[in-house]
């Protein structure tokens, strides 16, 4: 099945209004991403008819999942109440491939495989469900089992899998229905690092060869990186920045973005030879634009030093050291303007140094020195 997604999501929880448009082609893989309570897995429970619209629709290729009233859209146009398909709902030929109803497959952090059913069983329920004969549904389980390199493991039961082996089962199970969509929350959150790689490996090569579209809401910017064709950014509720890996990787368009992408970025008014940001100028190479615009820069493109250093225009800025968080050879050190210093600085800024350069300086929570960006290093966009 190659059917596209075209959805307005509506659901209003307390004083909460998730109100989020989503949109993909046949075999294309969106990345949800955004802040604990954003509404990134209603977004997702909502598309598996888990929670209930108050608004908006769900049409999947030619079929309407969901059309509901209650709320205005978002140019105040009362919406009506319309139809709704329930997950379980299905056609009168119910085992039918063509069955009308919410098909998607849905893998969570903790991947819930039948205790009493080996691998091959846990993964052939889905094609038995829908009717298939049972030396298809074992046919179908085995290739899906193999995609995902665990063939070996058919005959295992959950308890004897590893939790990387059992979420390969989980999503093998969930492809075995050739769902319309596949939805996936956290599906590597639970993995220890060492198989998180390898399973995120194994999903991109399924994921490759899976014709319908896949949603997958994660925190960990590399399996969003990785994996996904596209970047949907929700917070509040609502959609922020959408994009490709390497548009919003190079331009983010705001700082939650900006932090889980890795770099510092600040919106401003351009001026000639730089950005003019609240508290001051961020100096960048000559640019043509003209109004709001973002300035940015990586982590690695700032260097510290104890005192003021001399020498090639840059930009330097007197800060204190909040944090310094170890990441394998490297560290990040955030960093921010002291409340009683007015300065010209940006209120925060994040540094990545050397363990070397963290031993030579000696930094620590609450030091102060000098953070220095190259104006050759600042990129400037239009916002």
């Amino acid at each position: 099945m190659t059917t596209g997604l075209d959805a307005r999501l509506v659901v209003r929880r307390g004083d909460f209004v998730l109100d989020a448009a989503l949109c993909a082609q046949p075999g294309e893989t969106i990345a949800i991403l955004g802040p604990n309570g954003s509404g990134k897995t209603t977004a997702l429970l909502a598309l598996a008819g888990l929670v209930a619209l108050d608004a908006g629709h769900i049409r999947v290729g030619a079929e309407t999942w969901a059309q509901i009233g209650g709320l205005e859209d978002n140019t105040g146009t009362a919406l009506r109440p319309r139809a709704r398909f329930a997950p379980e709902r299905s056609a009168p030929e119910r085992f039918a491939r063509e069955a009308s109803g919410r098909h998607t497959g849905l893998v969570l952090a903790d991947h819930l495989l039948f205790p009493h059913l080996s691998a091959l069983r846990n993964v052939a329920f889905g094609p038995l469900a829908r009717g298939a004969t049972k030396a298809a549904a074992h046919e179908r389980a085995r290739h899906e089992l193999a995609a995902l390199g665990v063939l070996d493991l058919a005959d295992r039961r959950p308890h004897e899998l590893s939790h990387g082996q059992a979420q390969r089962v989980a999503l093998a199970r969930a492809l075995a229905t050739d769902p319309a969509i596949l939805l996936l929350d956290e599906p590597l959150a639970a993995l220890d690092p060492a198989t998180r790689g390898e399973v995120r490996v194994e999903l991109r090569r399924r994921l490759a060869a899976y014709p319908g579209v896949t949603l997958m809401v994660t925190h960990d910017p590399l399996d969003a990186l990785t994996l996904a064709d596209r970047l949907v950014f929700v917070d509040g509720g609502r959609v922020g920045q959408v994009g490709t890996p390497h548009e919003v990787v190079t331009r983010p368009r705001d700082r939650y973005v900006a932090q889980v992408v890795g770099l510092n970025v600040y919106a401003g008014q351009a001026v000639p030879g730089g950005v003019a940001i609240a508290s001051g100028t961020i100096s960048t190479q000559p640019h043509d634009y003209a109004g709001p615009v973002w300035a940015a820069f990586a982590p690695r493109a700032v260097a510290l030093y104890l005192a003021r250093p001399e020498g090639s225009p840059r930009n330097c800025w007197e800060l204190q050291v909040v944090a310094v968080e170890v990441l394998g050879q490297t560290a990040r050190v955030r960093l921010t303007r002291e409340v009683s210093s007015p300065g010209s600085s940006p209120a925060d800024v994040v540094a990545e140094v050397t363990i070397a350069a963290v031993i030579e300086l000696g930094l620590r929570a609450g030091d102060t020195l000098w953070a220095c960006v190259k104006a050759s290093e600042v990129s400037v966009y239009p916002a």
